[in-house]
C-alpha cells in the first residue's frame, strides 16, 4: 500500500486504537493504514495516556485525544498554520532538517537546524517565511509529516554547567592571546586561523588537523597520521610550498596549548628562511578563545562521532564533509556561508 501525505482522519485514529487493543505490531498497523511507521509512532505519543485498572497503570492510546491535539495544534490556538498550505515550503524545510538530498537519499550527518534550514529556504526563494521560535513550535507540536526533536541535533540536550577555573598560560614564554592584535580580535580582515586536533578512537594513531578562518569561518580539515608536532607542521610546510598566496592566506595562527603545537619556533619558521605567520596561545582550559574552531569541531562530530578510527575515514570522507562545511550557512555571516563570502 503507498504511503500516504496527509495526517490521520478521526476514523483512521479510531482504527488504530481498535488495531493497537488487539496488539497487532506497529509494522503491520502502518502497512494496513497506509502510513510509516514513523507517523503511527508519533500518534501514539500525540494521544497517549494513563489508564488505572485495579491493581496497575498502563499506558494507553485514545483515540479521541489524538484528534483534540491535533486539531488544537493545526489551528495554533485560534490562528491558521502559516506553514499549512504551502506544502511545497513545509516540503523543503522538512527535508532540510532531516538530511534528504537532491537524489532523495537520506544523509543524516548533513541535517540542517531549524534557523539553517529557514536561511536555505528564503535563498530558495520561497514567498512565505516564519521564525525559528515559530518553526520549533511546530516540531514540537508534530505538525511535520516525519520531523520531530529527536531529528534534530541539539534539541533537549542538556548544557553543561560548571565553574570557570582560574586562566593561565601552561607557557608563559610564548606569544599570550591577549597580545594578538585587536585588528584580528574584530575580525577585520582575513587570514587569521583557529587551529585545534580532533583524536579518534583510543589507541588509533591518526588525527584529524582543523582550522577554521576567523573572518570568513572557512573550514580545513587534513588527516595526519599522529598527533606529533611534526606532522602539523608538515601541513604548514606543504600549503607554503603549493600556495603562492600563502603569506595572504596565513597570517596568524591562534591554538591552545597542546604539546603539537608548542615548538613556536619550528611552527613558525618558513621554509624558505624567516617567520611565516605569528602563533598565539590561548589559556589554559579556555576553549572559548578559539570559539569558532570548537564550534567546527562539533560539526565534525556529527559525521565522525567521538571513538571514531581515523585510520579507516578515506581523505575523500573528509573532503565532502569540508564542502558540506564549506556551504553550509551560518547565524554569525548573516546566514550566509562560507563559500559566498568567498565569492
Amino acid at each position: 500500500m503507498t504511503k500516504k501525505q496527509h495526517y490521520m482522519t478521526r476514523d483512521e485514529r479510531y482504527k488504530l486504537e481498535a488495531l493497537l487493543e488487539a496488539k497487532i505490531p506497529v509494522s503491520r498497523i502502518a502497512k494496513q493504514l497506509g502510513f510509516c511507521r514513523q507517523t503511527i509512532y508519533n500518534e501514539i505519543a500525540r494521544g497517549k495516556y494513563v489508564h488505572t485498572c485495579d491493581w496497575w497503570d498502563e499506558e494507553r492510546y485514545s483515540a479521541d485525544k489524538g484528534q483534540q491535539i491535533h486539531a488544537y495544534n493545526q489551528t495554533a490556538k485560534g490562528r491558521p498554520l502559516k506553514i499549512g498550505n504551502d506544502h511545497a515550503y513545509a516540503k523543503f524545510l522538512e527535508n532540510k532538517m532531516l538530511g534528504v538530498q537532491a537524489d532523495g537519499k537520506v544523509d543524516r550527518r548533513k541535517r540542517y537546524s531549524p534557523a539553517a534550514a529557514l536561511a536555505e529556504a528564503r535563498k530558495a526563494g520561497f514567498a512565505l517565511t516564519v521564525c525559528a521560535s515559530t518553526l520549533y513550535s511546530y516540531i514540537d507540536k508534530r505538525i511535520f509529516l516525519h520531523l520531530t526533536n529527536k531529528d534534530l541535533w541539539e534539541k533537549g540536550k542538556p548544557k553543561k554547567q560548571g565553574h570557570q577555573p582560574v586562566r593561565r598560560i601552561a607557557h608563559p614564554a610564548l606569544p599570550n592571546i591577549t597580545e594578538r592584535p585587536e585588528h584580528v580580535n574584530r575580525r577585520e580582515e582575513y587570514g587569521h586561523w583557529e587551529i585545534d586536533l580532533v583524536v579518534g578512537r583510543a589507541k588509533s594513531k591518526p588525527v584529524l588537523l582543523t582550522m577554521v578562518e576567523r573572518r570568513s569561518r572557512e573550514p580545513l580539515v587534513f588527516k595526519l597520521p599522529d598527533k606529533r608536532a611534526a606532522s602539523v607542521r608538515k601541513v604548514f610546510d606543504t600549503l607554503e610550498r603549493t600556495q603562492p598566496d600563502f603569506r595572504e592566506r596565513f597570517k596568524t595562527i591562534t591554538t591552545d596549548n597542546g604539546p603539537e603545537f608548542l615548538e613556536y619556533k619550528q611552527l613558525t619558521q618558513s621554509i624558505h628562511g624567516g617567520q611565516r605567520f605569528e602563533v598565539y596561545y590561548c589559556h589554559s582550559y579556555s576553549a572559548w578563545e578559539k570559539g569558532g574552531n570548537e564550534n567546527m569541531n562539533r560539526m565534525i562530530r556529527r559525521w565522525f562521532p567521538k571513538g571514531t578510527d581515523f585510520s579507516r575515514v578515506t581523505k575523500k570522507e573528509i573532503a565532502e564533509f569540508q564542502n558540506w562545511l564549506f556551504h553550509y550557512p551560518r547565524k554569525i555571516l548573516g546566514w550566509r556561508s562560507p563559500a559566498e563570502l568567498a565569492v
